[in-house]
Formats: C-alpha cells, sequence, structure tokens
C-alpha cells in the first residue's frame, strides 16, 4: 500500500462553489429566492452568477484580489456569495450597520479592486470613499438597484445613477456570458472570502477562510442542523455575518428557497413564515427574544427550525421562543470558524424533563460537531483541560478543518490564538459539565473580578432575563473603590408594562436567586441596548459608560441613563 499516492483524480480541490452547479441540475425548476413578490430558480440563480463571474474577470479582477459587497438580505447579496470567488477573487462582506469612518478603514485595510453598494448604504459607501487619504486610489464602484420592490415592478432602473459609480450590478449581469468557465481554486487553502470580526471587544480583524475550511463548514452544518432537502430558509440573518454562517452555500447544496428579507421587525417575520411555510431560520438570541415578546403573537401553526448562536442565550428566551413552536437549536462559532463548530446535540431522554430544565440544558453551546477534529476548556497558562465540574472556568480551544487560515495583515494577533501546541484560542470563557457538554460563561475581557471572586456576567444575565419586566440585560464590570470591580446591570425594559419596575426592586430580584457577591450593585435604564449588527450587545460600550460612572463605593448604587 505505500505505493498508493494521491492523484490528480483523487486531488480536485474542496470548495462550495461546485454546490450551484449541482443544484441547477437536480433542482433546476424549483425557487431558489424569493424577494417581494419576484423569484427566481436555482437554473436562473446559476446563469447569473456566471454572467457576474464573467463580468468581474473581464474587468481584470482574479486570483489575489478582493471585491468587497455592502449590502442587505437581497437577491443580489446571495447571488455575489457565488459569483465573486467563482471568478477567482476573495469576496469581503462588510457590515451594513457600521459608519463611514469604520468603512472606510476597513476598505483601506483589505484595498478592494470593486465595491458593491446596496442603493440604501450609497450614502455610507460614498462617505467612506470620501475619507480615503489622496494617495490611495478607490475601488470601483457598482450600484445594485432594487429593482424588485412590493409592487412587484421596477422601483429604480431608470433612475439617474450617479457617477461616481461605474456601472449597476444587473448591468454588469446582464453583459456577462452564461457559458463562463468559473474559475476552480487551484489548491483548497486558496483564500476564498474574508470577513471582519463584529469587534465586540475590540476593533475589527480581517478573517481569511480557505475554500477547504468553508466546504467542511457547510457540509458540517447542514448535517449538523439535520438539514433536509429543499428547505424553506428565511434570512433573518446577515448574510455579511460569515456569510450567513455558510448557509449562503449550504442552501445551494440542499436545493432549499431562500426568502430574501431586507430589514425586517416580529411581525414581518410571521407574515413571511405564513406566507411561504418557513421551515428553517437562523438568528441571535436578540431574534429569538423578539420573537417571544410580540404583543400580537400566535402559536405557530407548524413547528420552525431556528439555530441560534452568536451569545449565550437565556434559558427565559430559549423557553418562552419554544412554547410558540418554534424548535430552537443552539450553538457556538466565531467569526474565525466561519460558522458554527459547537452545537448543543440533543438526547432523546432530555425530553422528558420538565421545560424549564430543557431550557437550562439547551443554553449549554454543548459538544464539537463532528467536522470540527477538538473542542476544549483549558487553563490558559497551563494548557491542560479544566475540571469537568461545570463550575471551573476556562479557555475555549479548538482545532478543525473551518479554523481561519489568518488575520490579514496582522501576524501577530494570528500568532496569539493560533499557538504553536495546535489549538486556536478563542478568548471565550466557559466550564465543561460532567457530561463532556461545554457552557460558555464571558468573553474573557467581560469576566468581573469582585474581591478576587470571577463573576460570570451571563449568570447574572440569566436572572435578569428572568424578570417578568425586562426586555434586554447586560451585565459589566464597574470599578469600585472596595471589592475592585462589581457588576453594573444595563437593562431595557419590555414596552407594554403598566408599572415600572424601580432600581432597588430589580437588585432585590436578584438578591433573592444569586450569591450576593453577584448581584449588581448598580442598575442603568436604557431604552435600547447598544448592539452589534448581528444582535450581539456591545459590551464593550456599556464598559466605557460604566467607567464614566466613577467608582462605586462599598454600597450599592443605582443610576439612571
Amino acid at each position: 500500500m505505500e505505493e498508493l499516492k494521491p492523484r490528480p483524480a483523487s486531488c480536485s480541490p474542496f470548495t462550495p462553489l461546485g454546490f450551484l452547479e449541482r443544484a441547477a441540475t437536480v433542482y433546476g425548476d424549483c425557487t431558489s429566492i424569493i424577494y417581494n413578490n419576484t423569484s427566481f430558480t436555482w437554473s436562473q440563480t446559476h446563469r447569473r452568477c456566471l454572467q457576474l463571474a464573467s463580468s468581474v474577470s473581464s474587468i481584470g479582477i482574479g486570483s489575489g484580489h478582493v471585491v468587497s459587497v455592502l449590502a442587505y438580505n437581497i437577491p443580489a447579496m446571495y447571488e455575489i456569495q457565488f459569483g465573486v470567488p467563482m471568478s477567482g477573487a476573495i469576496l469581503n462582506c462588510i457590515n451594513t450597520r457600521l459608519d463611514a469612518r469604520t468603512v472606510s478603514v476597513l476598505l483601506r485595510h483589505c484595498e478592494p479592486k470593486l465595491l458593491f453598494v446596496d442603493t440604501l448604504s450609497q450614502s455610507l459607501a460614498l462617505e467612506a470613499i470620501s475619507l480615503f487619504p489622496p494617495n490611495i486610489s478607490p475601488p470601483l464602484l457598482v450600484l445594485i438597484q432594487d429593482d424588485y420592490d412590493d409592487a412587484g415592478g421596477s422601483n429604480s432602473s431608470s433612475s439617474t445613477v450617479d457617477s461616481r459609480f461605474c456601472c449597476t450590478y444587473e448591468s454588469l449581469v446582464e453583459k456577462g456570458d452564461p457559458n463562463f468557465k468559473w474559475i476552480r481554486p487551484k489548491s483548497e487553502w486558496s483564500p476564498i472570502v474574508l470577513n471582519y470580526t463584529s469587534g465586540t471587544t475590540a476593533s475589527p480583524k480581517g478573517v481569511v477562510h480557505s475554500h477547504r475550511g468553508i466546504f467542511t463548514m457547510t457540509v458540517d452544518s447542514l448535517i449538523d442542523w439535520e438539514v433536509p432537502k429543499q428547505p424553506v430558509y428565511l434570512w433573518t440573518l446577515p448574510m455579511f455575518h460569515a456569510n450567513g454562517w455558510s448557509f449562503t452555500w449550504g442552501m445551494a447544496a440542499v436545493g432549499g428557497t431562500n426568502v430574501c428579507v431586507r430589514k425586517f421587525d416580529a411581525s414581518t417575520v410571521y407574515s413571511l413564515i405564513k406566507k411561504h411555510d418557513v421551515t428553517h431560520m437562523c438568528g441571535a438570541p436578540v431574534v429569538l427574544n423578539m420573537l417571544s415578546n410580540y404583543p400580537e403573537i400566535k402559536t405557530l401553526p407548524n413547528p420552525v427550525q431556528i439555530l441560534t448562536a452568536g451569545a449565550p442565550p437565556p434559558a427565559a428566551v430559549l423557553s418562552r421562543t419554544e412554547s410558540l413552536g418554534f424548535v430552537v437549536s443552539h450553538g457556538y462559532g466565531l467569526t474565525e470558524t466561519g460558522g458554527l463548530v459547537v452545537s448543543c446535540a440533543w438526547k432523546r431522554e432530555w425530553n422528558k424533563l420538565p421545560a424549564t430544565e430543557r431550557a437550562k440544558l439547551k443554553a449549554r453551546q454543548g459538544v464539537r460537531t463532528i467536522g470540527m477534529t477538538e473542542a476544549d476548556v483549558v487553563d490558559p497558562e497551563s494548557g491542560l483541560s479544566v475540571k469537568r465540574d461545570g463550575s471551573t472556568l476556562g479557555e475555549i480551544v479548538l482545532r478543525g478543518a473551518s479554523v481561519m487560515l489568518g488575520y490579514l495583515k496582522d501576524p501577530d494577533a494570528t500568532n496569539k490564538c493560533m499557538k504553536e501546541n495546535g489549538w486556536f484560542y478563542t478568548g471565550d470563557v466557559g466550564v465543561m459539565h460532567s457530561d463532556g457538554y461545554m457552557e460558555i460563561k464571558d468573553r474573557s475581557k467581560d469576566v468581573i473580578i469582585s474581591g478576587g471572586e470571577n463573576l460570570s456576567s451571563v449568570e447574572v444575565e440569566s436572572v435578569l432575563y428572568n424578570h417578568p419586566a425586562i426586555n434586554e440585560a447586560a451585565v459589566v464590570a464597574r470599578p469600585d473603590e472596595y471589592w475592585g470591580e462589581t457588576p453594573c446591570a444595563f437593562v431595557s425594559l419590555k414596552n407594554e408594562l403598566t408599572q415600572k419596575p424601580s432600581e432597588q426592586d430589580i437588585i432585590q430580584y436578584c438578591r433573592a436567586k444569586l450569591p450576593h457577591y453577584m448581584v449588581p450593585k448598580t442598575v442603568v435604564f436604557k431604552e435600547e441596548l447598544p448592539k452589534t449588527s448581528t444582535g450581539k450587545i456591545q459590551k464593550f460600550a456599556l464598559r466605557d459608560m460604566a467607567k464614566t460612572l466613577g467608582p462605586s463605593s462599598s454600597s450599592s448604587r443605582l443610576s439612571r441613563m
């Protein structure tokens, strides 16, 4: 057997781009995309992506070049996930909720040759470009007009296009060759996407993923979530967030229907679920909270699978969501893994437990998915696994095929988290339970050290979310003259309240359910908590607010902002 070696026939590079070609053959006449009153079939989507790739290639863009996109969840955004890398270029999806200064910084960092801009992001993109120094050439700009309005007709195709845009998206697609032979990667290690982290703890970093990593992530996600053939998938998760946790390519693999939605609220989501018989959707816990707190809510006629990640979901929110007919799956991943690599694999015997117990179990992140080689919780100093006691804190570490190639132009940051011992250090703090399931307790920067005790903000937040008047909650450290740090709770209240709780009410509520050292010493009421575009509460912004309050004394202080 030693004579048998890899040969060209067995060494085709893994890439998720081939899923589209197969979808056009297997599901050619089936619906691929629905947006308002417009729909496409998989044959049409395949053809349009080839045309897009052809046009991008004809401009002189190809291997090693970056192409950026600033767009919402519309058909063009979905097509770009395939069309750009099919030209050989590297796709960079930019968060639409960033400010112009940050967008400008990201564009200058990744140096794209081309920038696709959603019509609703025109002013953002143009302002970002205006901030470029005179010696830096901006990318070519392509305007994505929203040609598929609610009335089903074109609402912008005849309107004047700003001269700073070289052309429109549709004109670029139309002039492309539908028989274009798309550029397959020479190596499965070639980069396919560049995504910037959401910046919950620091400034965004550019994460580069390979074709191999994204292929593994996509197939792994479909298996782990048990996605059947031809699901109806509602895009409540931004495609710019880790390419929709790689489900952009995953829906092509299973011939699913992509229900696109530019912006949404609870009413829109429930309306689309009913109209299109939605079977699957994803979202951060904030989406679950929004759906379960909708005042006009009715139990779903058919179960809808919803996958949540991005922040530890409070058990109370999970329980409320499932009571409405949603089947919640919970996982854990990072921009650096391209999607979810740990999931709370459900055991049948858990179905016999009371709802509150099931919710607590489901709130845990779980075990590695089959595509991840190893996942562990280790002592960051010794590198040894922590005790499986559900209380000893350690750092979550991972290794497997979907871990990133590294951070763009930042070897120091890459080396800091991808150690010589073969592990990727996530910066997330968690525990390992006796059954081998892990649970996140905090980001390492979010752990509160009060009087020498490590205090998990997530545990305090879980108690706060059980309060009947609280809509959102986040806990951060506030400097304290005596204890060093004490918990500072930021909360927003539900709209329909007839009587709002006082600060003291909330503190007393926590005191009845938590050890005293974990009880918030400060409570700050906000209309809404600051969030990233993906629904994660921005703890760093709240930490800054807590610092502006100044050091607290050892007695409880209450604040209102």
